[in-house]
């Protein structure tokens, strides 16, 4: 958890001393790594006083990383410590998390939110420029959808016929059909109006009032990258082994249903609705009153709160209660909200059919996923873990010995 302490607080004789520079070079370590230390909480930093762009990181911290350096770490042990949480396991130029601030190719997401078009983040991560207009949607596909099925499940099903079917269509145009497929599934429409965007295009289907396609198109931009999370690595796992454009997206799409990553958006939903008819009764909201964190709060990443889900309750015009349970959860856990929060506030602000959060987040996070797919590409690598046996051998024996 990256701890940050305000400077002017800090005692004369403070430990904090050391620069970046100095921490990576005798450490030998790259700046990514140095990050990841920070945001576990394993060497903690504050702001220089006199450039706020720069750091001071504590020396004791770096005296223990040292020591446990100089006696050196197993393979095996390097290789542990990536999985949850961990040290970066490869290079990448698309999003960077750092000093709790989410960046796009270098720039800020949430400013990003503010001033573009979601195509125009779009073309940003994946690093091309779109000169072609986009191709026509599969009708024949979105024809043969269950639309009483939720969103996430349409879009799954969509992108199982595609990676059953696809031919050898172009990258970058294959990717624009798809994101804009993806956006009617979501949706749970046929009807394509070219001359839309995608976020006007989600608000005239779901008969959006006017300025509703601004908060759909932030909340699209907030959730289209967030670097490494498990989602994307399981979309680049895929690509790394040649699985076909959407083959990978249903990857990533799989992963992003479960409870501990985008499926949380549909459980803060669901607690919101409890914790505010608990409140009404004049009762606590549960799981508040066992001490537990609710669904929707407590990123590792952001101890002073998602700026993503912060721009969201903003741009939704910070209702009342909402903030009222952000401000029990906080007094109660010290736990601030995360995207999903944000995201199930969206929802229930703009009336969107239930689900419609999570297929939100699905088709935002299709925008990072392609980024991810044609880097990985790129590379040429495939993504091969190995594994610690943890039980035992046993002696083969004849069956009825």
């Amino acid at each position: 958890m990256i701890n940050i302490i305000n400077m002017k607080n800090a005692p004369h004789n403070s430990p904090y001393s050391m620069e970046a520079k100095e921490v990576c070079t005798q450490l030998q370590i790259s700046p990514d790594t140095l990050y990841a230390y920070v945001s576990r909480g394993i060497i903690r930093k504050i702001a220089h006083p006199q450039d706020g762009r720069r750091s001071l990181y504590h020396r004791h911290d770096f005296e223990k990383l040292l020591c446990k350096k100089k006696t050196g770490r197993s393979r095996s042990a390097v290789a542990a410590s990536t999985i949850s949480w961990g040290e970066p396991v490869l290079k990448s130029s698309i999003t960077e998390i750092a000093d709790e601030q989410v960046f796009y190719r270098g720039q800020n997401a949430v400013d990003l939110a503010k001033s573009f078009k979601f195509e125009q983040i779009f073309e940003l991560l994946l690093g091309e420029a779109f000169r072609a207009p986009p191709p026509e949607v599969n009708r024949y596909v979105l024809q043969q959808i269950n639309q009483d099925w939720p969103p996430i499940n349409r879009l799954m099903a969509m992108l199982t016929h595609e990676a059953a079917t696809l031919g050898s269509a172009g990258r970058v145009q294959t990717a624009r059909r798809l994101l804009r497929q993806s956006a009617m599934v979501i949706a749970g429409t046929v009807e394509d109006y070219m001359d839309y965007d995608i976020a006007e295009l989600l608000a005239k289907h779901w008969h959006i009032a006017k300025h509703g396609d601004d908060i759909l198109n932030q909340a699209l931009i907030l959730c289209a990258d967030h670097e490494l999370n498990a989602s994307a690595y399981a979309a680049r796992v895929a690509a790394s082994a040649k699985a076909n454009l959407p083959a990978s997206l249903l990857a990533g799409v799989t992963t992003l249903t479960g409870d501990a990553h985008g499926g949380m958006t549909t459980l803060a939903r669901e607690w919101k609705e409890t914790a505010q008819m608990s409140q009404m009764n004049g009762e606590e909201p549960p799981i508040l009153a066992s001490g537990q964190t609710p669904p929707g709060f407590g990123h590792p990443f952001y101890p002073n709160g998602d700026p993503r889900a912060l721009a969201l309750i903003d741009v939704c015009g910070s209702p009342s209660d909402w903030i009222s349970l952000k401000t029990s959860v906080f007094e109660k856990t010290g736990k601030t909200p995360s995207l999903d929060f944000g995201l199930a506030l969206v929802e229930e602000h703009l009336g969107l059919p239930v689900g419609s959060g999570l297929g939100l987040f699905a088709l935002g996070r299709m925008a990072g996923w392609m980024a991810h797919i044609f880097e990985q590409r790129k590379k040429g690598k495939l993504i091969r873990p190995r594994a610690i046996y943890a039980g035992k051998r046993h002696k083969v024996t004849a069956a009825n010995a």
